[in-house]
Parts: structure tokens; sequence; C-alpha cells
């Protein structure tokens, strides 16, 4: 007697596949999966807000306007992209409609706007980064297009496809961008080390 082989292990949902999941779930209604869905994207959202925000105090604000927005269009959301990169698209659409707003009574920043979106962010595969230099200061000697696709793929995980889609350019160009933001970066870290570093000790004078 042939005994059948055990049926294959399901593969694993990736993070974005199970947050696309629960959006199509929440969909039809199902409360459970609108929570988890909003669980799954929340800090991403505040991240990416907190970058394209020139009012880090606005930001808790427009992330929330972002989950009522994409709430209240999640029947006409399909899954032809991830739920990530649909949620981030209407959370830029938030971010300009501030700024359109703010724009006829400005209010001082205190704060560059990419610090919050790096705060509590580290990027992997960049030595040194965990020996006490901050990256949101080092961020800073970056234009702001190659700094918005270091953050969108390299602290928020996002593919090149994705932040291509998301920065209205072609992938080739976003790859282009984050190899120059981690030149950029790694040069400067070079450098606040080799500033930070203690000078050698004088050689003593001979008698």
């Amino acid at each position: 007697m042939i005994t059948p082989a055990p049926p294959l292990a399901a593969r694993p949902a990736t993070a974005d596949e199970s947050a696309t999941a629960w959006a199509l779930a929440a969909r039809g209604g199902d409360s459970v999966a609108v929570d988890r869905f909003v669980r799954a994207l929340h800090r991403d959202v505040i991240r990416y807000v907190a970058h394209l925000c020139a009012d880090p105090q606005a930001v808790d604000d427009l992330a929330q306007d972002t989950f009522l927005r994409a709430l209240g269009s999640l029947h006409r959301f399909e899954g032809r992209s991830s739920a990530r990169a649909w949620l981030l698209a209407i959370a830029r659409r938030a971010v300009a409609d501030s700024i359109r707003h703010t724009a006829v009574r400005p209010r001082p920043a205190d704060l560059p706007d990419w610090e919050l979106a790096v705060e509590h962010a580290q990027p992997r595969g960049l030595p040194g980064f965990d020996d006490g230099v901050a990256l949101r200061e080092l961020l800073a000697g970056l234009p702001e297009e190659r700094r918005e696709a270091f953050v969108l793929t390299q602290l928020l995980g996002l593919p090149y496809a994705e932040a291509a889609e998301l920065s209205d350019c072609p992938v080739g160009t976003v790859r282009s961008r984050v190899s120059r933001a981690r030149a950029t970066l790694l040069a400067l870290l070079a450098e606040a080390e080799e500033e930070a570093r203690p000078p050698a000790p004088a050689a003593p004078v001979a008698a």
C-alpha cells in the first residue's frame, strides 16, 4: 500500500500580503480585519507622513486623516497593489492637501519634516549606525528626493517598484537615488566618526 505524501506546508504570508488580505476583508465589513489593517500599517503611515510633513505636531492628525480616507475608500480597493502602497499614496495626498491648506495660514515648524520618520528606525546593512551616530542628523545631508527614496525603501521596506509609483518616477531612478543616498550616508558616517575619534596622544619628548 502506498502512503500518500503529506500536503506541503503553506508558505507563510508576508506582512504586505497579510495587510492586503485584511484590507480586502475589511472592505466587506469585517470589523476585526479593519482593526488588524490599521494596526499593521499605522507605524508606516506615521513614519511616511512625518517624512513629508513640515509640521511634526500635525503628524498624528494627518495619519488619522489618512486612515479615515482609506476606510472610506476601501470599497474601491481591489488589491492590484499592496495595501501599504495604496495607503501611502493616500497619505501623500493627505499631506499635499494639508500643505495647500496651511499655505494660506502658514505655521512655523519646530523640526525638519523627516526627523520623526527616522526617530526610532535604523537601516540595515549600513555599518556604524548603531554606534551612537544619529541617522536623522546624517539624513540632513541628503537631497530631498534621495532622502525620500531611502526612507521608503530602506526604512519602510517598500519594494522599489512601489516606491517608484509613489514618487512618480522610473524604478531605475529610485534605485539610483537609494544608491547615491547610501554612498553619501556612508561618507558622512565616516566623517562623523573621524571627528569623534579622540586625538592620538602626543609622543613623549626626549630628555
